[in-house]
């Protein structure tokens, strides 16, 4: 065990991937669309209705009667997820790294299926994950059920921001029926799940609370983004949108994740303090060969860095603050759409 614990998110600082998404559009006619307008629905009630005990990534629940009724089984879900990985570049150089650097957790709103896939990819291990866990091979529709379920994808389709219409249908109707019953007891490991899982990464790490380092890119990361701000930790918005650009401490703006084992390398041989002083020398410095000697970065990770980056055209690496936060919301929206396709990038 180390000192120190790095915990990200799966899905853009390791992925390219919104894996549930790409399902949906792949198995599912209009299914990309259908998901979109869920997917904003999850973001208004955690968001504008800050709905009691709601756990955003809940559109993972959602889709699910969706998936039944496509007749998908854990065979479907794992066959598509072993097929479409698409990695950050530099993401599984990252992954190596730090498994010899630091206690090393993937923390994902994700399926299990999709994680357990990715994990093999990225010869990561799969018991230093946390995940959503669903068994479609145990969710059933009835004839009845299954016509309903058809009819309120039709309506949702074509009402995409009747939010009354969308309460009525998961939080009165589904509810009635007997999938539900499975449904509900899924754990969906987003927002205060994510935090949860933080919770049990330093209890069973037995390390300090302010010896964390937390990345994260969207709407479920923002719990433990400002777990790990308010305990003095590492946080860190990677190519994020609004949500963590709001909450986290450091912008990483990169088609690479090898910016993010810049960061991490520093972390795991000093403090926090040493990880703000390179950043403020990194937006300073001419010389980035020079300042990385300074520093001591690790060979492997400087070659790799400037092999990349060898145009100079280097990433952002910023202190978020109120007078940066619009240029750099600019820049890492920008850079997320570029990467991940505007679908996805759309996504909360």
């Amino acid at each position: 065990m180390f000192e120190k614990s790095f915990i990200t998110d799966c899905e853009g600082p390791l992925t390219l991937n919104d894996n549930a998404f790409e399902m949906c559009a792949y198995f599912i006619e209009d299914g990309d669309e259908l998901f979109k307008i869920l997917s904003l629905y999850d973001d208004y009630l955690a968001d504008v209705v800050k709905k009691e005990g709601y756990k955003v990534g809940n559109t993972l629940k959602f889709i699910l009667p969706f998936f039944v009724l496509e007749n998908l089984k854990n065979k479907d879900l794992i066959d598509f997820s072993k097929n479409n990985i698409y990695a950050v570049r530099d993401s599984k150089f990252l992954l190596k790294y730090l498994k010899e650097a630091m206690n090393t957790y993937i923390v994902s709103t994700s399926y299990g299926h999709y994680i357990e896939a990715l994990s093999n990819y990225m010869e990561f291990p799969f018991e230093n994950t946390y995940y959503t866990k669903v068994d479609m091979d145990n969710l059933y529709l009835n004839d009845e059920e299954s016509s309903k379920v058809a009819d309120y994808k039709n309506k949702i389709l074509a009402n995409p921001k009747d939010y009354e219409l969308f309460d009525e249908i998961f939080f009165k109707e589904i509810p009635k029926m007997d999938i539900y019953e499975k449904i509900k007891e899924i754990d969906v490991v987003g927002g205060l799940g994510k935090k949860l899982a933080i919770d049990d990464i330093i209890e069973n790490d037995n390390i300090d609370v302010n010896q964390m380092l937390y990345i994260g890119d969207s709407i479920t990361d923002v719990e433990p983004l400002q777990f790990a701000r308010e305990n003095n930790g590492i946080s860190i918005s990677f190519n994020g949108n609004e949500y963590p650009l709001k909450v986290a401490e450091i912008a990483i703006v990169s088609p690479s994740a090898i910016a993010t084992a810049v960061i991490a390398n520093i972390y795991a041989d000093n403090d926090k303090n040493k990880v703000l002083q390179f950043i403020n020398d990194y937006n300073s410095q001419n010389n980035l060969e020079e300042l990385f000697g300074e520093y001591k970065i690790n060979p492997e990770i400087k070659l790799k860095f400037f092999e990349v980056f060898n145009d100079g055209d280097y990433p952002i690496i910023k202190l978020i603050g109120e007078d940066n936060y619009d240029e750099i919301l600019k820049e890492s929206v920008y850079m997320r759409n570029n990467i991940r396709g505007e679908d996805i990038g759309g996504l909360g």
